[in-house]
């Protein structure tokens, strides 16, 4: 089987060249383009080959010389606060870059009536918007109202899945992903919480973790139960179809913390930034995955203390 994903230089897309390394039956080529992980970590995993997925000459090639038989597509901008001051590179990355990848199928079915492949999208809790705690868990019917730039440019590239599947027959499935966090992942809470108290336990910078809201509560995923998600629905999900991917278990931002304090050796106290705190954040962000669930009997297998003590090892590894 040859597997294509989008993205292999994020979080998300690197555990996925984790997934697959050493499977006897898949061939898989990654595409990275300004990559948010190190690539040396998993360069010699996968062919990766770099791709804007804004032009389109380029992603059809790969397409067209490959011929995937499953594409995970994760390239994106994927960060709500960057889109606020990006929002043109944000729009054109997630939708002209989906656009790209369902023409280029189009195309290449056009020239190969036999092409078929099965295309699993990274969409995004963020389409939701703003969630009342009385409204939880959210299920994939609730209505598409966004916040935010990222969150406007996940709502088309999830309704593009769904256009492209009715209207041409191209087999997506729609992966609507809540918070997700592990080894590798930057600029989440889990991320800045860990890498900054590593950098207390190394005595890199003072013994003071600066927090924004940590009155907010997430469901979070460990990213290698969010990969096991994806590659079920490739297998059993229903095309056209979206699917919420969420923790089971949603955490106080406090909670975090306590769970870091466990974890390492060096005591901190905690300073409130308000540089960190956002004027538009959801009280409380935890979708229903029973969908997911039935259809592909998919189950959490990292608790949030497992993941957080990765992570921590993992930041201990960059120093």
């Amino acid at each position: 089987m040859k597997i294509l994903i989008t993205g292999a230089g994020g979080m998300v897309g690197s555990h996925m060249i984790d997934y697959f390394y050493d499977s006897p039956t898949c061939k898989v080529i990654g595409t990275f383009y300004k990559p948010t992980i190190d690539i040396e970590e998993i360069k010699n995993k996968a062919d990766l080959i770099e791709c804007d997925i804004r032009y389109f000459k380029r992603v059809y090639e790969i397409i067209s010389d490959f011929t995937p038989n499953v594409i995970f597509h994760l390239a994106a901008q994927s960060y709500p606060t960057i889109s606020w001051v990006r929002p043109q590179e944000t729009i054109e990355t997630n939708v002209i870059g989906t656009v790209n990848l369902f023409e280029a199928i189009k195309l290449k079915r056009k020239n190969d009536i036999t092409y078929d492949p099965i295309v699993i999208v990274a969409c995004s809790s963020a389409e939701y918007g703003f969630i009342k705690e009385e409204e939880v868990p959210i299920k994939e019917e609730r209505n598409l109202l966004p916040l935010h730039p990222y969150g406007v440019s996940k709502v088309a590239q999830d309704l593009l899945t769904y256009q492209y599947y009715r209207n041409f027959g191209i087999k997506g499935i729609r992966a609507r992903i809540f918070n997700t966090t592990g080894p590798r992942k930057r600029n989440d809470v889990c991320a800045d919480f860990t890498l900054r108290t590593v950098k207390i336990e190394k005595v890199i910078i003072p013994p003071i973790l600066r927090v924004g809201n940590l009155k907010t509560k997430r469901a979070i995923t460990d990213v290698r139960d969010l990969v096991k998600a994806l590659v079920l629905l490739s297998k059993k999900g229903r095309y056209g179809e979206a699917y919420n991917i969420s923790g089971s278990k949603v955490y106080q931002m406090e909670e975090i913390v306590n769970i870091i304090r466990k974890c390492i050796k060096t005591n901190f106290t905690i300073e409130v930034d308000k540089n960190l705190l956002r004027p538009t954040d959801e009280p409380i962000i935890y979708g229903d995955s029973s969908k997911l669930i039935k259809d592909t009997g998919w189950r959490q297998e990292y608790s949030l203390e497992n993941t957080i003590k990765d992570m921590i090892q993992y930041w201990k590894g960059k120093f």
